[in-house]
């Protein structure tokens, strides 16, 4: 599925850490971030919790929700998220039904060897459900920043 910004936020219902559950009618009325990344306590997924944990407390004030995505089990997020005293929300998507669905459940290339795996993408959706910012293929430096800054104008 190639989503677009304009286009309405695809449905959801996930399992998340603290033996909770996330999903598109929950989130009705609030706007939230959609961030997809591959593992827990990799490298570059670790900076990148850690850059959006830094600014949760603004994008708390400002009504927007973070939630992380994985494949990772909810277990994996638990001491993740222990590990480095993460506030935002994680959830497991161990069937990759919601990241087939946002289109970020891809073919990847590693030392020649073809692979199916997690797109680092990030999806900023308003309190209406519309999709209205997309990054994909994201580099991390900088980008929890972007977003925040995006999520400044809903």
């Amino acid at each position: 599925m190639d989503l677009q910004p304009g286009d309405k936020a695809p449905a959801f219902k996930l399992a998340t850490d603290d033996a909770g559950e996330v999903s598109l009618s929950g989130l009705k009325g609030h706007p939230f971030v959609l961030y997809f990344y591959p593992k827990d306590n990799t490298s570059g997924c670790t900076k990148e919790a850690l850059e959006f944990n830094k600014l949760h407390k603004i994008f708390n004030e400002l009504g927007v929700i973070l939630i992380g995505v994985s494949k990772d089990s909810v277990a994996s997020h638990d001491k993740f998220k222990a590990n480095y005293k993460l506030s935002l929300t994680l959830a497991s998507d161990a069937d990759v039904k919601v990241a087939r669905t946002y289109g970020v459940w891809v073919e990847k290339s590693m030392y020649g060897r073809k692979y199916m795996g997690m797109e680092r993408a990030t999806f900023l959706v308003d309190a209406k459900g519309k999709i209205r910012r997309i990054w994909r293929k994201v580099k991390v430096p900088e980008h929890a920043e972007a977003v925040l800054a995006a999520a400044k104008s809903l």
